[in-house]
């Protein structure tokens, strides 16, 4: 009798412990759906570089002056999004801009495009392809986010030959949506993302001499689509 008491008392307390550790181990589904779920990653192409005169450049005029054109030409080793095979999307170009320096020194110039361009969702990471012609120059992306601020984030030296995709990664926002970089309000469920306003080159003092040229392709970001394809389809929409 003893034995069967004993036996039927490690079996509750064991099934209790399953049953806690069950609550306390086990994945809540509502939470999960929120954490996990709730993210649509893709790859986007944010610019092509297939328009003249959409891109600028500058520089100031005590350094040197800048020339910007398109070029005909691509990365060998860049592969299409799987969502443009098929579309009759141009692809042609290349844009190029030459640096002519007049002094050696510390220096910088910009490539901007007529208006800033929007990135749709919540940017993960920009990247875009360049042919540096191995300098050791350094390459910036500069951002313009949620509320107009602007951020400029390194890609990078250019100290390589040929093209080379280049990168840089865009941090989340703090949870207050104010500080750092805010790509959405709570308040609005429309106009999230960031905006590119161009890329900034800051040249090495012992290398800004004669010509410098660079090139650029394929401006691409990985973003997350999920409320961009999950809005109020009768809210109302506000800019006016």
């Amino acid at each position: 009798m003893r034995k069967i008491l004993i036996t039927i008392l490690i079996l509750s307390i064991g099934g209790y412990l399953f049953a806690q550790n069950q609550e306390i181990g086990a994945p809540d589904p509502e939470r999960l759906g929120i954490e996990a779920g709730q993210q649509m990653i893709r790859e986007v192409s944010v610019e092509k570089f297939e328009h003249d005169g959409a891109w600028r450049s500058k520089m100031s005029g005590d350094d040197g002056y800048t020339t910007t054109r398109l070029f005909v030409g691509a990365p060998a080793a860049k592969q299409k999004i799987p969502e443009e095979e098929g579309l009759d999307i141009p692809d042609k170009y290349v844009l190029g801009t030459r640096v002519d320096f007049l002094r050696r020194g510390y220096s910088s110039f910009t490539i901007y495009p007529a208006r800033p361009i929007p990135i749709e969702g919540i940017t993960k990471t920009i990247s875009v392809w360049v042919a540096g012609r191995n300098f050791n120059h350094e390459l910036y992306v500069l951002i313009q986010d949620f509320f107009g601020r602007n951020y400029e984030f390194s890609m990078g030296k250019l100290t390589f030959m040929g093209w080379q995709k280049m990168t840089a990664t865009i941090p989340p926002a703090p949870e207050d949506g104010m500080s750092g970089v805010a790509q959405r309000s709570y308040h609005y469920q429309g106009n999230f993302g960031i905006k590119i306003t161009g890329f900034r080159i800051d040249c090495d003092p012992m290398e800004a001499r004669g010509s410098y040229y660079i090139y650029f392709d394929d401006l691409r970001a990985y973003t997350d689509l999920f409320s961009e394809s999950n809005r109020d389809p009768d809210d109302m929409v506000d800019g006016w």
